[in-house]
């Protein structure tokens, strides 16, 4: 009787001291797992930092370069919109082109939209000096960057009110500017742009 009594007493010490065992076990990987997500805080921090830091230099007008095939989305809508702003809208289309395989669906119709806004306002430029075959030339390209667009967000208002003002701007455009996909239906005359829209497209930037 004593000797089951020692045994279960060696195996009651065993198992405490197991428990014990265990315990400091779990508490390390629970430390573990929290200096992990510590550190993965700090990356963060110091990434969005890092980004808030290039979309200020670009605000600033600084050419800070920027990888469209890798960057997040803040950066991309930034460092395009400094394209944009600084009349570079052939690389902002070829930006635009890199950054889409990965850009998110609303990302890259706002990039197209942008860019469509862009060279309608660039089209008004020429209309102002004339030069009318580059005004329609611009205004071809805006309306592919709005369709491409719509291809995206085919509700998106905005971008089907501007693809209606650059249609109707190419068709106000004097004959041989305009090509023959504009022309409004036999019977309807166009009605004069500036009579009625602002010098501007709608939407940013």
């Amino acid at each position: 009787m004593n000797a089951w009594r020692l045994r279960l007493q060696q195996l009651w010490r065993g198992a405490g001291t197991a428990l014990r065992a265990a315990r400091g076990g779990l508490l390390v990987s629970v430390l573990i797992v929290g200096l992990v997500g510590m550190a993965a805080a700090i990356a963060a921090m110091i990434e969005t930092s890092r980004q808030n830091a290039v979309i200020a230099q670009l605000a600033d007008g600084r050419d800070v370069a920027v990888d469209p095939a890798a960057a997040p989305d803040a950066l991309l809508l930034a460092r395009h919109h400094f394209l944009i702003v600084h009349d570079q809208l052939d690389e902002a289309q070829i930006f635009a082109e890199i950054a889409a395989p990965r850009a998110s669906p609303h990302i890259r119709a706002l990039l197209l939209y942008n860019l469509g806004n862009a060279r309608v306002r660039q089209a008004f430029g020429y209309i102002e000096t004339a030069d009318l075959d580059r005004a329609a030339s611009a205004i071809g390209l805006a309306k592919a960057n709005y369709r491409q667009a719509l291809g995206i967000e085919p509700q998106n208002w905005n971008l089907k009110h501007n693809l209606d003002v650059a249609q109707r701007l190419v068709r106000d455009l004097p004959r041989g500017s305009a090509s023959e996909e504009d022309d409004p239906p036999p019977g309807e005359k166009a009605k004069p742009l500036w009579s009625d829209l602002p010098g501007l497209p709608r939407g940013l930037p």
